[in-house]
């Protein structure tokens, strides 16, 4: 006879999974303030993260004791010192340069300013995001090491260019946003008007910066003459600085122009990457000038041989730097420059005339626009090149007499630990820029397919929402209209390492949630099954 077995099957018994072991550091926003949070459990890694940086910048500048300069750099000296109000660059970082400049000469200062600028802007972002969203683990290390430890910061804000101060202008404007999507209050009105005028005058990258800013405005929860005031208050400061940059331009060489001198430029230049695929009816070009700038420029194409003119070596802007190509040899033969004051004049005098024939060129021929223009620049997007990052100052031991005298430097000599250094350090930056393009497109895509915006608080979308507006907007944007460098990118680059950190949390914290719901479901079913007993059977 065997003896009775008896197989209780209860909830105890069965296997579960753990919840997910605290990877999640969820603030409650409304249990504390934001300065509460950081004057709190977060004020000592505030600190500790300062400490570092100026250990950092102090470690860098005994290998670069000089600042890194290229021709934009003289170009933003020149203007500060002749005290002009219009530029072949936008004249804000000018201006600035004149007023830090009568506080000090040191260009240690002005490096230290750019550095710190732009890492306490990053470190603003940095808490808001982990203020407001859940992050793990391996979010926070990751934006940690590339926002406070990332070696291309040090060297962009060594520059003497907009580059640094733009960069966090724009990490406090999108900020700005996320606050406004999250907890919206009537100062971010004006706040954000300031912050994108203050942008729009360094870069004129942030002339989509208030469609974003509708948007958000749009996905908040505030009433709609907010949302009305905040969307004309950005276009409001813009316009005044447009007509002040035309009227400017008018007294310097003439003509209306925005953006001035560089706009037409740029046109010309991009039109200019078809011309020898496409045929042009000289007789319908818009006017005399463009016939004989059409003429120099069918000429070129004729004589150079394509291997002295390598368009793939350059940023898409072959055309502007090149002085043996059509634009510049079209200025040379009208204008005589003697002094950097004149070569201003001469540019912006010819820039209405390359702006005239690039927009014809385009207007009439989209197509092979398209395939010799947007797609070289397409390219350089996804990888954009190093440029002038891949040599310290040029590559070249002197420095031009504005900067010696503007920074009271005794000679023109430059000295660095390497020129190449910095080239062979940042090589990797461009591969990153794509592999984090490609990252943040797979995991909102996951996002969507997996319909994770239905298991999300609202304002999460929102704010998903936004930044993929913001992807598609600077896309279109450097492309169709920009020169395209990894300096240019580096806000892109932080934006979407950010937002594909988050989007993979999140979605690691909804399947995870979905997996104790389903062991959850399990127990309970498994705890209603009655016990079974074996019945004793006769030998």
């Amino acid at each position: 006879m065997e003896k009775d077995t008896y197989i209780p099957i209860t909830k105890e018994s069965s296997i579960r999974r753990a919840p997910y072991p605290g990877l999640f550091l969820k603030q409650a926003p409304s249990s504390k303030n934001f300065l509460e949070y950081l004057y709190g459990e977060n004020k000592i890694y505030s600190l500790l993260m300062l400490f570092l940086m100026i250990c950092q910048f102090i470690v860098f500048k005994l290998l670069y004791p000089f600042p890194d300069f290229f021709s934009d750099s003289y170009s933003y000296l020149f203007a500060a010192y002749a005290h002009l109000d219009v530029n072949i660059w936008p004249i804000g970082y000018s201006k600035f340069l004149w007023i830090f400049h009568s506080f000090t000469h040191s260009a240690i200062a002005l490096n230290f300013f750019q550095y710190m600028f732009l890492e306490v802007a990053a470190l603003y972002f940095y808490h808001t995001l982990v203020y407001f969203y859940p992050t793990g683990k391996n979010t926070r290390t990751f934006l940690c090491l590339f926002l406070f430890f990332n070696p291309l910061t040090l060297y962009l804000a060594n520059y003497v260019s907009s580059d640094a101060i733009f960069i966090g202008l724009s990490l406090i404007w999108l900020t700005q946003l996320i606050w406004i999507v999250q907890r919206p209050r009537p100062y971010q009105l004006l706040v954000q008007a300031i912050v994108i005028f203050i942008a729009f005058t360094f870069r004129y990258n942030a002339m989509y910066y208030p469609i974003l800013t509708s948007l958000a405005l749009f996905l908040s929860r505030q009433r709609l003459w907010s949302k009305l005031m905040g969307t004309a208050l950005p276009v409001l400061f813009i316009i005044p600085f447009i007509l002040f940059s035309r009227n400017a331009t008018l007294k310097m060489v003439g003509t209306r122009q925005f953006p001035p001198i560089l706009g037409g430029w740029q046109w010309g230049n991009n039109a200019l990457y078809m011309r020898e695929f496409i045929d042009v009816d000289s007789t319908k070009l818009p006017s005399s000038e463009c016939r004989e700038l059409d003429r120099i420029a069918r000429k070129y194409f004729q004589t150079v041989p394509p291997q002295n003119r390598d368009l793939l070596a350059y940023v898409a802007n072959f055309f502007i730097r090149q002085p043996e190509a059509p634009l510049k040899q079209y200025m040379v033969s009208h204008y005589q420059m003697t002094d950097q004051l004149s070569q201003v004049i001469a540019w912006g005098k010819v820039a209405p005339v390359f702006g005239e024939y690039g927009l014809y060129l385009i207007k009439t021929h989209p197509f092979a626009f398209a395939r010799y223009y947007l797609l070289v620049n397409t390219k350089n997007y996804f990888l954009p090149p190093l440029e002038k990052l891949e040599v310290y100052n040029l590559g070249l031991d002197d420095m031009w007499p504005i900067a010696a005298y503007w920074f009271d430097y005794p000679n023109l000599h430059v000295k660095s630990v390497s020129r190449e250094l910095q080239g062979n350090l940042l090589l990797v930056y461009p591969a990153l820029f794509l592999l984090f393009n490609l990252y943040f497109g797979y995991s909102f895509y996951l996002f969507l397919i997996r319909k994770s915006f239905k298991k999300v608080e609202r304002s999460f979308t929102a704010t998903q929402i936004l930044i993929t507006v913001f992807v598609v907007l600077n896309l279109c944007f450097s492309v169709f209209a920009n020169i395209i460098v990894i300096r240019y990118q580096v806000f892109p680059m932080i934006v979407y390492l950010a937002f594909s950190l988050l989007l993979t949390d999140r979605l690691e914290e909804i399947a995870n949630k979905r997996e104790v719901s389903s062991d959850q479901s399990r127990d309970h079913e498994l705890s209603e099954i009655p016990v079974i007993s074996k019945q004793p059977q006769l030998s």
